[in-house]
């Protein structure tokens, strides 16, 4: 059986541009700005884990229960690890890895550029059904962004209600630091988990679907604004539609409102919820 496995990708900026009008009208310190800052972190955190999976899961031999190849990170990028490639490596090798983006901006596949290094620590336990994985940065940048700080996550491989085959459950623990090129700077901290609940056995990408459930807080540091966000009922992502098809997502911060995203038909609409009052958003 193929695992595969997905990182989601950022689909939120809709909810805190949303989020933003609304606060402006109750005279809030949340812009339109600070909605577009949440949405390039949300980018940013779901390219650094697509990168950082596939590292762990195929890399020079070493497979941790997946058939899949290294595709995300772009041939710009050079790759280092301790120990050297080409040695042996046996169950209980602590595996450092280095992907260097380079100083002159390297291009992911989905357009982004990244400059830079994550560094990345994990043990070799290839018969094992669960893998931490701690990286960090050096001098990193996101597409101008800087981050600064530490992230860990899971990776076990069980079953759940949603998914009864065994598959790839990914929980992202965040917190790091984001500088913008404007000198803005925003924390985050939360977690995050995803799962395949249909198409891992075929050899397509694009019938796969994913339920994804966490929560997750961002602060600014400049205008000290804070909003929490809390998946009540599992986002449904399929590889085939361009936007979350299922599930709602709770804005706690300034008042409490909703995005619910349907009922797994693959359309572009959404309904907002504030005070009560439903809007009809369009997401694409």
């Amino acid at each position: 059986m193929k695992t595969k496995i997905l990182i989601l990708a950022a689909l939120l900026s809709v909810v805190f541009y949303s989020c933003t009008k609304d606060n402006e009208n109750d005279n809030k310190a949340m812009t339109a700005e600070d909605a577009k800052v949440n949405a390039k972190m949300d980018a940013a955190g779901s390219d650094i884990s697509a990168i950082i999976e596939e590292q762990l899961t195929t890399q020079d031999g070493i497979t941790l229960k997946s058939t899949q190849q290294a595709t995300f990170a772009p041939n710009c990028a050079t790759m280092t690890r301790v120990p050297d490639y080409g040695t042996v490596i046996t169950p209980g090798t602590t595996i450092t890895k280095t992907v260097d983006f380079g100083t002159t901006g390297c291009p992911l596949p989905n357009g982004n550029i990244l400059k830079g290094k994550i560094i990345i620590t994990f043990v070799y336990q290839p018969n094992a059904t669960s893998h931490t994985i701690n990286y960090q940065f050096d001098n990193f940048y996101h597409n101008n962004i800087k981050i600064v700080g530490n992230k860990t996550f899971t990776i076990s491989w069980g079953t759940s209600a949603a998914n009864p085959e065994t598959h790839a459950i990914v929980v992202m623990n965040m917190d790091f630091t984001a500088t913008f090129p404007s000198g803005n700077v925003f924390h985050r901290t939360g977690s995050r988990a995803t799962e395949i609940i249909a198409g891992q056995t075929t050899p397509e990408y694009t019938d796969n679907v994913y339920s994804v459930t966490g929560q997750w807080n961002t602060n600014s540091t400049t205008s000290g604004w804070s909003m929490t966000s809390t998946i009540t009922s599992p986002l449904i992502v399929k590889l085939n539609c361009p936007n979350i098809v299922k599930g709602i997502i709770q804005f706690q911060g300034y008042g409490t409102s909703t995005l619910d995203f349907g009922n797994g038909d693959c359309d572009n609409t959404a309904i907002f919820t504030h005070n009560g009052v439903q809007y009809t958003i369009i997401l694409n």
